[in-house]
């Protein structure tokens, strides 16, 4: 094995885990103090990782990709990829988190640190070809998530939402963890080249139910029905800048999993998987799109669409083509700009004494007191609905196009069917703030981070976005065709 070129490819995870060290002495030597020190190198070390990673992605000596630590981790075009995804949604959460906590006198220099943590368990993720590495980094990154949620010592909503994600994410991952010793047991190997050499000549019963177990554990990390329960509960109970972060990076990893155990170990016997995913991505849709309409509270509703959001890009998935794992690529990357953009708007949905608005009904009237906050949620919903111009009808296209070129038109159709219920409930969010007597509850001030963050993303999901299709579409196609590098 050489160490050298080891190190090397799995740079990213090292940068970020040896600053995570160092950041957790720094908190606990300065104390409280630190909180805002500790975030500003947080950030400074999670774009170190992304320089690096680019520098990977952009190497033509690693063009085909490398693998490292005999044969544990891969560094390759897909993993680049969602890394760089990952790295971007937590460097947008750490930039409008610090001043929600400091109204509350919560801010403490661990948080950066556990997203530190998170970053580099969500990295081993998506780049690990062994399920060992995998369960490793997912467990790295469940933990820092777990401690998350609950990090608002003063709500009790907060300490409710850990301790339901732990309890269901510990069951999660003991039928991950089964389905695993079950593919073991009926192939010789946690590798996953030797997983798809044992399935090639076909797939016994008792490989058959690892692979479901497998596929059920990773359902409920991707929030897909029927394991989606708890994201609702913890959506809501979660502080905001917390839920932020869970419906970006950590989904991205989640999905980006889910694409490479489906694609890569278990690509071979495509059929014995195809249906239950085609069966997942219809029924997160459903019950999403309905789940969503009855929703009081707007980080329900959020939760709701990300169950939604994850049912279009599992379409993808079912059609277990290179073009349909390109598809969720694109739909990823526009789905972290609208997830992060519309959590930035609800973070600075504020009444005139601080505390954070939810319910729905409190932000009636809001373009006319606070019009360009108005405006950026609606282009956030109406992106989420899939409405065109705007970029989100761009994710939702290459979705059901690569599902109708790959002879699966009926589910095409019942996925453009079924998001026209999605459409209601985030039009009506646009008519309550622009068509309701004005509640005069929301008292915005948001500050120039947040605003800068909020901006950005809607600059991206607005029409212009479509400029970068060309670019986005060369990079997803790029970092697709590494997951079929190996049949």
């Amino acid at each position: 094995m050489d160490f050298l070129l080891s190190f090397q490819l799995s740079a990213p995870e090292i940068i970020l885990a040896v600053a995570g060290l160092v950041l957790l002495m720094v908190a606990a030597f300065a104390g409280n103090k630190s909180a805002q020190t500790v975030t500003y190198l947080a950030i400074a070390s999670l774009v170190a990782a992304g320089a690096v990673v680019v520098e990977l992605f952009t190497n033509d000596a690693l063009s085909q990709g490398a693998d490292a630590w005999s044969g544990l981790y891969r560094m390759d075009a897909f993993g680049n990829f969602t890394k760089l995804l990952i790295y971007l949604a937590t460097i947008g959460c750490l930039i409008v988190t610090p001043k929600f906590f400091d109204a509350k006198g919560e801010y403490r220099p661990e948080y950066p640190v556990l997203m530190i943590f998170g970053a580099v368990g969500m990295g081993i993720m998506v780049s690990a070809v062994d399920l060992m590495t995998l369960y490793i980094g997912l467990e790295l990154s469940s933990l820092s998530s777990y401690v998350l949620a609950s990090y608002s010592r003063s709500d009790e909503r907060s300490a409710e939402a850990g301790l339901k994600y732990f309890v269901l994410g510990a069951l999660a991952s003991g039928i991950l963890l089964y389905g695993m010793s079950l593919v073991y047991g009926f192939t010789g190997s946690t590798s996953y080249l030797g997983i798809r050499a044992a399935l090639a000549d076909g797939m016994g019963t008792g490989a058959l139910f690892g692979v479901v177990f497998v596929l059920a554990g990773l359902a409920f990390k991707i929030a897909a029905v029927p394991f989606h329960m708890w994201t609702p509960d913890v959506y809501e109970g979660a502080p905001t800048p917390v839920t932020a972060f869970f419906a970006t990076a950590p989904k991205v990893a989640a999905i980006a999993i889910t694409m490479r155990i489906a694609l890569d170990p278990f690509g071979a016997q495509s059929d014995a998987w195809q249906q239950i995913i085609i069966f997942a991505a219809l029924a997160s849709i459903v019950v999403g799109a309905l789940g969503a309409i009855g929703q009081e509270n707007i980080k329900r509703l959020l939760a709701y669409s990300s169950i939604n959001n994850v049912g279009f890009i599992l379409v993808g998935l079912a059609a277990a083509t290179e073009a349909g794992a390109a598809a969720m690529l694109v739909y990823l990357a526009i789905y972290v700009a609208m997830s992060l953009g519309s959590f930035v708007a609800v973070l600075m949905l504020r009444d005139k004494d601080g505390n954070q608005v939810e319910n729905i009904s409190d932000i009636a009237g809001l373009s006319r007191s606070h019009g360009l906050l108005a405006l950026c949620l609606a282009i956030m919903m109406l992106s989420l609905a899939g409405i065109p111009p705007l970029f989100g009808f761009w994710g939702k296209f290459v979705v059901f196009q690569a599902a109708v070129q790959a002879d699966m038109i009926i589910l095409a159709a019942l996925g453009i069917a079924a998001s026209v219920i999605g459409a209601f409930y985030y039009l009506k969010i646009v008519k309550i703030m622009y068509f309701d007597d004005p509640a005069d509850v929301v008292e915005a001030k948001g500050e120039t981070s947040r605003w800068v963050v909020l901006l950005v993303t809607t600059i991206f999901v607005s029409p212009l976005g479509y400029l970068l299709t060309p670019w986005l579409g060369d990079l997803a196609a790029r970092a697709a065709s590494a997951m079929f590098f190996v049949i």
